[in-house]
């Protein structure tokens, strides 16, 4: 339930801000509106008749303030809610109809959990009720103890979600970890034994609110000496301008066999409202500048051989390529053409969906893609005997190494967040990749 509230809210929101002016199209919108408003007024009323119970040794007017002031936040929070969703007030970064949204989705959040214990309560007085009816039997004392316990329970149990989001942001955000991967290249050149590619992904510079922190993990990439650097996609949220405060942090980012980075899904635009198709059309090119500012090699459904002592292995970078309503702007077919044969081919495409609907079954001679995507939807767990996101019901691929036959596929976490400005139990990563042709021994 948590997860399909969050879902509707984001849903709703992304629809309302993205979608047409047609008089039909902002009815729709005012109706799916008005229902959410009424299922959040809903919850909202639950929890504060199974809660309210604790103030009664309060003073009426300590009742009465109490009542108003709960009922003040959950009202303005709903309209205001309504306000900018409405009237399309686009969060940018740190803006305050952002933060507002987040502080929005802790707080119901946290009410749905707390109505888990009131809703047992009732459910056990429904049960004892109907028992009554049929066995014509006195009515029984509801055992008051018990019912305190669960209307406690119901504030504790709110206070779960709201903690743990809170923590996620405060510590999850950046809480930056060095994942190190062995990929295994039977046709590896002698000269590429043991290079050391670092991978990151998923930067969304305009969700970035700690500038200290975020110099810490540009500054940990570094710590790594990379021969090579790859970014696989999404360096904003939607606006090239949101990358420029940050450029100077991350064109500290250098390799000696240099910086290769391709576009995500967000990085064209596509979910902002742009007066003219122009507009969106010189975001994007303002954008790819600031690849070319900064030292990165963007690759836009094209090939690099990298070669050393003589020996060569093939580097192809694509545009955004996705399933379902994700856009299919990139293409494997025009990256290779005229490449010569090479021994080893890597692949950097955003979307891990690539990989099975088309580079397996259509470029068996891609020995290796990097993807990032997910973020492993910022939520789950992902320690050495426990692999669990929501993510995965949508994904097969999400987070790490895959292999199928003589192919592999890495999914990287993500380096930034998008959305809820942190991180729970899926800390941002930095991946260090070796690569080898001998094979692990067992």
């Amino acid at each position: 339930m948590l997860l399909l509230m969050l879902s509707s809210l984001s849903h709703y929101r992304s629809l309302f801000l993205h979608s047409t002016h047609s008089e039909t199209d902002m009815m729709a919108r005012i109706t799916a509106l008005l229902i959410t408003a009424c299922v959040l007024f809903c919850i909202d009323y639950y929890f504060y008749q199974g809660t309210r119970d604790l103030f009664k040794s309060f003073s009426l007017s300590s009742q009465a303030w109490i009542s108003r002031v709960y009922w003040g936040i959950s009202i303005s929070g709903i309209v205001l809610l309504g306000c900018i969703i409405l009237f399309r007030m686009q969060a940018q970064g740190e803006s305050i109809a952002n933060w507002f949204f987040v502080g929005f989705i802790i707080l119901y959040f946290a009410k749905v959990f707390g109505i888990i214990p009131l809703l047992l309560d009732d459910l056990q007085r429904l049960i004892r009720f109907l028992l009554q009816l049929a066995t014509q039997t006195p009515k029984a004392e509801l055992g008051i103890s018990r019912t305190e316990f669960l209307t406690k329970a119901a504030i504790g149990l709110a206070a779960v979600p709201a903690l743990s989001m809170l923590s996620g942001i405060v510590f999850g955000a950046h809480a930056y970890i060095v994942k190190k991967n062995k990929l295994i290249l039977p046709n590896l050149p002698q000269s590429f034994e043991g290079l050391k590619i670092v991978q990151i992904s998923d930067i969304h510079s305009g969700s970035f609110w700690n500038r200290t922190a975020v110099e810490r993990g540009v500054q940990m990439i570094m710590d790594q000496k990379p021969d090579l650097i790859f970014f696989t996609g999404d360096l904003v949220n939607n606006l090239a301008t949101e990358f420029t405060p940050w450029k100077d942090v991350f064109a500290r980012l250098k390799a000696p066999m240099g910086v290769f980075s391709i576009l995500g899904n967000h990085d064209y635009g596509d979910y902002f409202p742009w007066e003219t198709d122009e507009a969106k059309a010189a975001n994007l090119q303002d954008l790819i500048k600031h690849h070319a500012e900064i030292g990165w090699n963007l690759l836009l459904d094209e090939h690099v051989i990298l070669e050393k002592s003589g020996e060569k292995i093939g580097l192809i970078g694509i545009q955004n390529w996705g399933t379902g309503r994700f856009p299919k702007y990139g293409s494997v077919k025009k990256a290779i053409d005229g490449m010569p044969q090479v021994p080893v081919n890597l692949l950097l495409s955003h979307d891990p969906s690539h990989w099975d609907n088309q580079v397996r079954t259509e470029y068996p001679h891609i020995d290796v893609m990097f993807a990032g995507h997910t973020h492993g939807m910022q939520f789950g767990v992902n320690i050495p005997w426990l692999k669990w996101s929501p993510v995965q019901y949508r994904y097969h691929q999400w987070s790490g190494l895959y292999k199928e036959g003589a192919q592999q596929l890495y999914v990287n976490q993500g380096f930034g967040y998008i959305g809820y400005p942190g991180r729970i139990g899926i800390r941002p990563e930095i991946t260090v990749h070796e690569l080898t042709s001998k094979p692990e021994i067992v």
